[in-house]
């Protein structure tokens, strides 16, 4: 996954995400959890990696991405309650936890990556902090772009295979997060255009 991260995060925005989980109330057990949430191509990836290496300083620090959780190309609806049965549940309750993940190629479930013990999880993806996974986040920030740069990178990460799938996606999403509020409710919104 960070292979396809190309460009480095703005510092200013690792900064304030960074400041602002140290500070935030811990509602995930003894683990502080990140949220980074937006639409697909705004950066959240490029900012997770900032943010993975800025926390390592204070202490172990894990990263689930969202793409694992999708249960294909309509299934983002379904992801937030994944995510937090499988991950924030567990991890509140201080048990070990595991998360299937989807194989995109093979359009099933295909394998189970375990959460390694840390302090911080940062959670990126499309509705990590939609629902129910909202309570369970210390700090849930909305990463959003201008819509035509955003299908620029997404086309760019993912290959002209994405390209049908691009509207469909963005339909999904714009209504989970209207429905949701999420930018409105975010602790922190970034805008990583130009």
């Amino acid at each position: 996954m960070w292979d396809q991260v190309t460009r480095p995060p703005r510092e200013e925005h690792v900064d304030a995400v960074v400041a602002l989980a140290l500070a935030a109330p811990v509602r995930c057990g003894d683990v502080v959890v990140i949220a980074l949430d937006g639409p697909s191509g705004a950066g959240k990836t490029t900012l997770a990696r900032g943010v993975e290496l800025a926390l390592e300083q204070q202490g172990p620090v894990a990263v689930v991405h969202m793409d694992h959780l999708y249960p294909g190309w309509d299934g983002l609806l379904q992801a937030p309650a994944l995510l937090t049965e499988q991950v924030l549940e567990p991890l509140a309750r201080g048990e070990r936890a595991a998360y299937r993940i989807w194989s995109w190629v093979r359009d099933e479930w295909a394998s189970t990556r375990e959460v390694p013990d840390c302090r911080f999880l940062v959670v990126e993806g499309c509705g990590s902090s939609v629902g129910p996974a909202r309570a369970y986040a210390a700090l849930s920030v909305f990463v959003d772009a201008d819509v035509a740069l955003r299908r620029r990178r997404g086309i760019e990460r993912d290959g002209e295979a994405y390209r049908p799938q691009w509207q469909r996606w963005a339909d999904q999403e714009t209504a989970l997060f209207t429905a949701d509020a999420t930018r409105r409710r975010a602790d922190l919104v970034l805008d990583t255009s130009p």
